[in-house]
């Protein structure tokens, strides 16, 4: 329900961009990201700011040539998103806002009790998503009913 708390809450006033985090949420999602690694040159970039470029892409859905001038190159962001994505950083940070969420709505943080309906259960039985054809291909025509073949055949 909107109160004059949640609202308080809730207000993006003030940030650059409706999307950039504020230092609340910044704070527990900076602990889930991985330090730089050893041996490299030291880190150069922002973290915070490749996450509000990430959340711009998200939030916005514009194109990656259009990410703004003030946040990092998006070949950098798209650089880090893949990383993430790649070293469970990206699932790591779900889960942990997951639990959250569900702890905040005092439910347990994980949940008991699934719904499956009957067209899930229908899907399963014929196979789900693996019986699904994938691609089809184009039927071949004999070389009889050419006109191109049969006219070359012809001239041999």
């Amino acid at each position: 329900m909107w109160t004059p708390e949640t609202r308080r809450l809730h207000d993006r006033k003030g940030l650059r961009y409706t999307h950039d985090l504020r230092d609340e949420e910044w704070g527990l999602i900076a602990p889930l990201i991985p330090s730089a690694k050893r041996g490299g040159n030291k880190r150069t970039v922002d973290v915070r700011e490749i996450v509000n470029g990430i959340m711009y892409i998200l939030g916005t859905g514009c194109q990656w040539r259009d990410i703004p001038k003030d946040l990092p190159p998006r070949s950098t962001i798209h650089g880090y998103l893949d990383r993430w994505d790649y070293d469970g950083t990206l699932q790591r940070i779900h889960h942990a806002l997951y639990v959250q969420c569900r702890e905040l709505a005092e439910r347990e943080a994980s949940p008991t009790a699934a719904v499956i309906d009957s067209q899930s259960v229908k899907s399963a039985e014929k196979g789900g998503h693996a019986s699904i054809r994938m691609a089809t291909t184009q039927g071949r025509r004999s070389r009889g009913r050419s006109g191109i073949s049969s006219s070359i055949q012809r001239a041999c």
